[in-house]
């Protein structure tokens, strides 16, 4: 009986607002958090993991969208002189057009704002839009298990016209123009309308090409459109091809951005949200977990979505 009319007298407290108890990590703003080394310098490890998208992230946590923690790291990167190099830890098969040319203009801008050195250290994968990503770095260190490349453009749809005839199922769309339901799932794509889909796709096709010849100014236009066709490549066919510049560990790109700043001694630092605690280099901290980085996790729903009727994505992404 007393301990329910605590209980009861707690829950009283909670609703009023006389206490705030958080409950769940991943609340509140982000925390700057020493992963190794030591002195006032600093170089700010950045995680880039995971599908690119622009939605907020689908666990219990609630996660910001990939584009706007970038941008959150970045403007309190801006405002800490103490921060003389990033590290752009990449892990990621790629994903949405749109999220990866956020990730790689945010970093642009902040490279206009702070002349820091900026290295990609791409982990298992840095494929299509993590590549794309990475054309934002003053140079690029591969893992030696690393596959990257993939520079191209994908659009997924389907048609299940035949599976919904066989369940009895007539679907029907009333429509102001004739193209306005191009890429439905439930009937057939014409030859026009797959013209239209070419035509935007080879759009940004070209914008991938434009990236890639910005960031890599060491090859010619016509050797990225022959390396451009979609590939994937290892660590070192990729170092060959002059896509990445060396391949080495995660710590070897960490002493290159100290290197490059001309640092004898930093601090690694990241930036973490609530109640995760970094033990290293490469704890995984998007989203705040316990494990050690794993393959790179796929945003299972917007895939389904794709893949099951949604609406047609164009994707700078690795999607065998």
């Amino acid at each position: 009986m007393i301990m329910t009319r605590g209980f009861l007298i707690l829950i009283l407290f909670l609703v009023s607002g006389c206490i705030h108890i958080d409950l769940l990590p991943g609340g509140g703003k982000l925390n700057e958090a020493t992963l190794s080394g030591e002195g006032e310098d600093k170089v700010l490890l950045i995680d880039i993991s995971g599908m690119l998208t622009t939605g907020k992230s689908s666990g219990i946590l609630k996660e910001p969208s990939l584009p706007a923690r970038i941008k959150e790291e970045l403007t309190i990167a801006e405002k800490d002189e103490h921060v003389k190099a990033i590290v752009l830890r990449i892990n990621t098969p790629g994903g949405s057009v749109t999220a990866s040319d956020l990730v790689y203009h945010e970093l642009k801008v902040f490279k206009k704002k702070r002349s820091l050195p900026v290295i990609a250290s791409i982990m298992d994968l840095g494929t299509s839009g993590g590549y794309y990503i990475a054309m934002a770095a003053d140079q690029i260190l591969a893992h030696p298990s690393t596959i990257t490349g993939s520079i191209g453009v994908i659009m997924v749809t389907m048609n299940a016209e035949g599976l919904l005839e066989k369940v009895g199922v007539q679907p029907a769309a009333i429509v102001s123009g004739p193209k306005k339901a191009m890429g439905s799932p439930f009937r057939p794509m014409n030859d026009e309308e797959r013209a239209i889909f070419q035509g935007a796709i080879d759009h940004l096709y070209e914008q991938f090409l434009a990236v890639v010849e910005e960031g890599r100014p060491g090859l010619s236009k016509e050797h990225i459109r022959t390396l451009a066709d979609g590939r994937i490549f290892t660590a070192d066919i990729a170092k060959d091809q002059g896509l990445v510049d060396d391949i080495g560990y995660l710590d070897e790109a960490l002493d290159l951005a100290k290197k490059e700043a001309k640092l004898e001694a930093a601090k690694v630092v990241t930036y973490t949200r609530g109640g995760g605690t970094q033990q290293n280099i490469y704890s995984r901290f998007d989203p705040p977990q316990i494990e050690p980085i794993r393959f790179p996790q796929i945003d299972t729903q917007s895939l389904f979505n794709v893949l099951t009727g949604g609406t047609p994505q164009m994707l700078y992404m690795w999607m065998p």
